[in-house]
């Protein structure tokens, strides 16, 4: 397995920006004004947990996933997408504010739990081993895309044996890093080289590897992959789409269980009123990926 930790500011021109979040120097502090007025529910929530009520809260973001959560293009003081939104709305259930902390997608969980962000809610899969740094709460089913260059010239199927002897970006922290890994010896028993591995800190340097063709494939959420297709629909295509045991979580610090009880019942309420799955259809996001909330956490 060949890994090239590559700089991904060369690649970006908010690299400065970013760079100087990662060192916990920037937070933007512009709030994307709520869209809906809260659920009926949420006025006992906030009776509840009146310790929220009137606080401003940090979510840490990783802001280089268009749908999800990005600069506004319109106005580079804020963030959009659904992720942004939908955090903005359970905010204003239990009464508080959110500003916002950008990070590399490896720093959001030190983030949190340096106590520089009280929570993150940017497209982070709640993984086990996830789980032993911060507590999750669940609201979307996992469907990964594979992107490719415009006609697919590797003939990449999935996360198979079909990646072995191609390079695949990927972001560093994400839960695919480890599944290009695993090819390695299956490619070796099917008397192929190994697939190559390049390591970015955003979803957009990693889409700019394969648009440069220094990478053939990248492997992520397929909202995110088909972003990428509609942005550049000559030069990219999604070879498939296929389903990971995980779910997208809203992570909260371990040491704050009355914090993430409050996030949850916020959250049901939000599903119940419909407004999740509207935020989805807004943000051309796939609906039936909608989960109703669990908690996923390691003691």
């Amino acid at each position: 397995m060949t890994i090239n930790v590559l700089n991904p500011f060369r690649f970006s021109r908010l690299g400065a920006f970013v760079a100087a979040a990662g060192l916990g120097v920037a937070t933007l502090a512009v709030p994307h004004a709520a869209e809906a007025a809260a659920p009926a529910g949420c006025a006992a929530l906030q009776t509840k947990y009146p310790q929220l009520k009137g606080k401003t809260l940090v979510n840490a973001v990783n802001p280089h996933t268009p749908g999800y959560e990005s600069l506004d293009p319109k106005d580079p003081s804020k963030y959009i997408g659904f992720d942004i939104d939908l955090g903005e709305a359970i905010g204003e259930c239990l009464g508080f504010k959110l500003t916002y902390k950008p990070v590399t997608f490896a720093a959001l969980l030190t983030t949190l739990s340096s106590g520089q962000a009280d929570i993150v809610i940017s497209d982070i899969y709640a993984t086990e081993e996830r789980a032993k740094a911060a507590d999750f709460i669940t609201y979307s089913k996992v469907f990964d895309g594979v992107l490719v260059a415009k006609g697919n010239p590797k003939k990449i199927t999935g996360i198979n044996t079909s990646m072995c002897g191609a390079i695949a970006a990927e972001n560093t922290g994400f839960v695919e890093v480890p599944l290009v890994q695993n090819l390695g010896p299956l490619c070796k028993a099917e008397s192929k080289p190994e697939p190559g591995l390049q390591l970015y800190d955003n979803n957009a340097n990693c889409i700019q590897a394969v648009l440069a063709g220094r990478a053939d494939t990248y492997v992520n959420d397929v909202n995110t992959v088909d972003q990428a297709v509609k942005a550049n629909p000559d030069k990219l295509e999604k070879a498939i789409a296929v389903t990971l045991p995980y779910s997208v979580g809203i992570a909260v610090p371990k040491d704050k269980p009355e914090f993430r009880d409050a996030v949850m019942a916020a959250l049901i309420e939000i599903q119940k009123a419909g407004m999740e799955t509207e935020l989805l259809k807004k943000w051309e996001l796939d609906a039936g990926s909608l989960e109703a909330p669990r908690l996923v956490m390691v003691k």
